[in-house]
């Protein structure tokens, strides 16, 4: 493996759930990172989450109380991609934006513009093909997947995916800043949902279609999980967390590059569509208050 990064340049596009959490793991490791999103609005909210994501570190004693200060001075934030590379000699982009095709190729290729010869390009992405995303830039060879697991700042594991054109020494290198973080990476050759993806979305689904056909309750399912599997978080429970809207995205996908095991639960259609779509809604399959579930409030399927 490609030897650790010293303390980097980065530059995180897209300032949502987890562009907030990747961008603290690499400032609270060394890094200087830029977050860039078009929503002034989305950024306070990041910058302030980070900032108590550091606190709370130094409050359980995983970092200094100076740590977590210089920690905070490392982030910087922009609206503006051309403005935050041009500002910036980064030597990595990562970006992880909305789960839209045209949007991450725009981001890739407004960086090809303007990285420095040596940077890696990196998504976030969860299904989509980083061999599409990298042909929208000219270094498809630098180009990598980079999966980070929410929350971030709890997940070990980072998908590092090799798209078709993706070096040998790209991917080591993309496991180099990850091990920077205190990651564990695994390989993954590019394909349709990756490893997690796909089996996480067979699982959330099929756990949807239970709940539909009411072979048990949302809190029961969630906890057979739980406690028959030694999971951390039932189906139900991550899919609030992570969004139905996304879930969905992710199943469409899949259903069509992989078939008819993927089909969407209708379940999961008529929640998106009552904008029930998840806990950042304060509502899914739970009610959330305050960002705290709702004791008792598990969907009923009539």
């Amino acid at each position: 493996m490609a030897s650790q990064p010293e303390a980097g340049n980065v530059v995180v596009v897209g300032a949502g759930l987890m562009g907030t959490g990747i961008a603290h793991a690499f400032v609270a490791v060394g890094h200087s990172v830029t977050l860039v999103d078009t929503r002034e609005a989305a950024l306070a909210n990041a910058a302030a989450a980070i900032g108590s994501l550091l606190e709370e570190g130094a409050s359980r004693g995983k970092l200094t109380a100076e740590a977590a200060e210089a920690a905070r001075g490392r982030l910087t934030t922009s609206t503006d991609l051309v403005s935050a590379l041009d500002a910036r000699a980064a030597d990595l982009l990562l970006e992880t934006a909305s789960e839209d095709l045209a949007v991450k190729c725009a981001i890739v290729r407004e960086a090809d513009r303007r990285l420095p010869a040596g940077a890696l390009v990196a998504t976030n992405t969860s299904a989509l093909s980083v061999t599409e995303i990298a042909a929208a830039g000219g270094r498809p060879d630098r180009t990598v997947g980079m999966h980070f697991f929410n929350p971030v700042h709890k997940m070990k594991l980072v998908e590092v995916v090799r798209g078709m054109a993706t070096s040998g020494e790209t991917v080591e290198r993309a496991r180099a800043w990850c091990e920077s973080l205190g990651k564990t990476s695994i390989v993954v050759n590019e394909s349709p949902g990756l490893t997690t993806s796909r089996m996480s979305a067979l699982m959330g689904n099929e756990a949807m279609h239970m709940l539909m056909e009411g072979v048990a309750s949302a809190e029961d399912i969630d906890t057979a999980l739980r406690l028959g599997f030694n999971h951390p978080m039932g189906p139900l429970e991550l899919g609030d967390l992570t969004g139905w809207d996304t879930r969905l995205a992710v199943l469409r996908y899949l259903h069509e590059t992989l078939g008819d095991r993927f089909r969407p639960c209708p379940l999961i259609l008529k929640l998106v569509n009552a904008g029930r779509t998840g806990r950042k809604a304060g509502a899914g399959v739970y009610e959330y208050a305050g960002g705290e579930r709702v004791p008792g409030s598990g969907l009923r399927v009539r």
